[in-house]
């Protein structure tokens, strides 16, 4: 898994999804919008399992107001 410890990583993660979404869709299940925001609900439901599974550490402190705030701005920000 890429360490992402910045801002900045962040945003390339960001831009490196993007990229692969319209440069090789087939490689996402999850096309449309409705279909990706049920994905992330459902997988952040599950996410401990996902770090057990693969012996990382489950993280903690977790920012929750930081991701809905994310989410929440881009329905209406350019």
């Amino acid at each position: 898994m890429k360490s992402i410890n910045s801002k900045e990583d962040f945003l390339e993660h960001l831009s490196s999804l993007i990229s692969e979404l319209e440069n090789n869709p087939e490689a996402w299940v999850n096309k449309s919008l409705p279909e990706y925001l049920e994905s992330l609900k459902n997988w952040v439901d599950d996410m401990d399992g996902y770090y057990i599974n693969n012996n990382y550490n489950i993280p903690e402190n977790i920012n929750w107001r930081v991701f809905a705030d994310m989410l929440t701005a881009a329905k209406m920000y350019e």
